[in-house]
């Protein structure tokens, strides 16, 4: 008996976004899209993209408004949308460097497919470490010769060797699989936005709040902390950035993400700082104690090890939001990875992990694979778990904003790339294939704009409402102090 096609829409995400009291819910909202057509996949990842880029909208007017009528419709460009899910930033006689490291990619195992993901140095030098491989200076492995090797493994055992080691790797599972599976049956049960209060104030927020909602630019005066990685936190900083907050991203010294630099830096300002120095945490702490939201992809348990637990954070800065996320979800506190990276337990919710490993773990490569009559995993056509959670992750900052200047409560909320594509994976059995219209240059912001690696186009938000206030272009990493005092 098939299933019942679905399509996603703002609802299935709403009401997520009210963590106090569902009853209170916002009136319905009528999204009003322009265009048709989806990207192509068997699971409806443009609508995933309107719903959740709707979200962050509604949010905002709601923060903006917070005296006047809420907002009851709005217009959103279908193909706009989607095309968010990919790429805004557009070079101009320049090109971005390629999305994939050399070795990363799909190998056939002894018994199915395991996705490598080596785009940081680290997780590429601990696969080749269990595969007993070794790169010098001048010479570096390709990867028909690690398919070699790969191809001598069980799926499961080099998945579980390479987490160990410090490495990220997917076997492929089916849906099927990864519902039984004791993560799949975690993520299962836990919400699309998991809430908690973390502090009643006594007055000390309130007044201050309602003071900057009703500015002019009242997103001007909001200070973002971003200690986020590859691409769901960023997505998430950069369209608060795009909202007019004052957005500081921190990374630790070296650290770089090539290929996605230019696209998810505009807006912001990107300083150095090392969280394992007492003088880089010390500095830390100071830019925490002055921030209203604090946002940060770090695994489970990574600030702990540093010294900056939840309790330490909270004597710090009781009065700052907190929006964090992780890979895949599930059984967040109290839980001690073991050397196999929780497999044993089942327990992944400290486990490294990338949208394209959630995608083979829970089962929607192995579905492409299978409603596409392919022989190779089938992944969503964009990173659609990454933006999507983004988006989400912004619409929950924005919401808390709008708790703590009504009700004084302080926030904290925690996502998942997994739970995201749980939401998704409820849009199965139906081939979305009818084609976007093609961009042309009414898509595009007026004129190209200087980047520090050359002149682009950006796309425009999809939204026809003037929601946008970008207070400044993209930047490399590593270009700005640690301060709130830049600008």
């Amino acid at each position: 008996m098939s299933v019942s096609p679905k399509t996603i829409k703002l609802p299935d995400i709403q009401a997520a976004l009210y963590p106090l009291d569902a009853s209170a819910l916002a009136p319905e909202i009528e999204v009003i899209e322009e265009g048709t057509g989806s990207l192509p996949s068997y699971f409806d990842v443009s609508g995933l993209a309107v719903a959740s880029i709707a979200a962050v909208v509604a949010e905002a007017s709601a923060y903006r408004d917070l005296s006047a009528a809420p907002m009851t419709s709005l217009f959103i460009d279908r193909t706009l949308a989607s095309h968010w899910f990919a790429q805004t930033l557009f070079p101009h006689q320049w090109e971005l460097p390629p999305i994939w490291d050399s070795l990363a990619g799909l190998y056939r195992t002894q018994n199915g497919w395991i996705r490598l993901h080596t785009n940081a140095r680290a997780h590429r030098q601990a696969a080749l470490r269990v595969l007993d491989l070794k790169e010098s200076v001048g010479k570096s492995v390709d990867k028909a010769v690690v398919q070699e090797i790969v191809s001598g493994w069980r799926g499961q055992d080099l998945e579980t060797a390479i987490i160990a080691a410090g490495g990220c790797a997917a076997q492929m599972r089916s849906m099927a699989e990864w519902a039984e599976h004791p993560q799949g049956v975690a993520v299962a049960t836990e919400p699309l936005i998991e809430w908690q209060v973390k502090k009643q104030m006594q007055g000390e927020v309130k007044g201050q709040a309602k003071k900057q909602a009703s500015a002019s630019k009242p997103f001007a005066a909001l200070r973002v902390l971003d200690c986020t990685r590859v691409l769901a936190g960023p997505v998430c900083t950069r369209v608060l950035a795009g909202l007019g907050a004052d957005v500081l991203r921190l990374d630790p010294p070296d650290w770089a993400e090539p290929a996605v630099e230019a696209e998810i830096t505009r807006g912001k300002h990107c300083a150095t700082l090392d969280l394992k120095t007492d003088k880089g945490r010390a500095v830390f702490c100071d830019l925490l104690r002055d921030a209203d939201v604090f946002v940060h992809g770090l695994r489970p348990g990574a600030l702990d090890a540093l010294g900056l637990d939840a309790a330490t954070r909270q004597a710090l800065a009781p009065q700052t939001i907190e929006v964090s996320l992780s890979a895949y979800g599930g059984a967040y506190g109290g839980v001690d990875e073991g050397a196999d990276g929780g497999t044993k337990e089942g327990n992944w919710s400290h486990r490294r992990g990338f949208d394209s490993l959630v995608q083979m773990s829970c089962g929607i490569a192995d579905y492409g694979m299978m409603a596409s009559k392919r022989d190779v995993p089938t992944p969503l056509p964009v990173q659609a778990l990454d933006h999507a959670t983004g988006y989400l992750m912004a619409a929950s900052v924005l919401r808390a904003l709008r708790v703590r200047a009504s009700s004084d409560v302080v926030l904290t909320a925690r996502l998942s790339l997994a739970r995201t594509a749980a939401l998704l994976m409820t849009s199965q059995n139906q081939y979305f294939d009818a084609p976007l219209r093609d961009l042309n240059a009414g898509d595009f912001e007026a004129g190209l704009q200087a980047t520090p690696w050359g002149k682009a186009r950006f796309l425009k938000f999809p939204v026809a409402a003037e929601i946008m206030d970008w207070r400044r272009g993209c930047c490399r990493f590593h270009t700005h102090e640690p301060s709130w005092a830049q600008n």
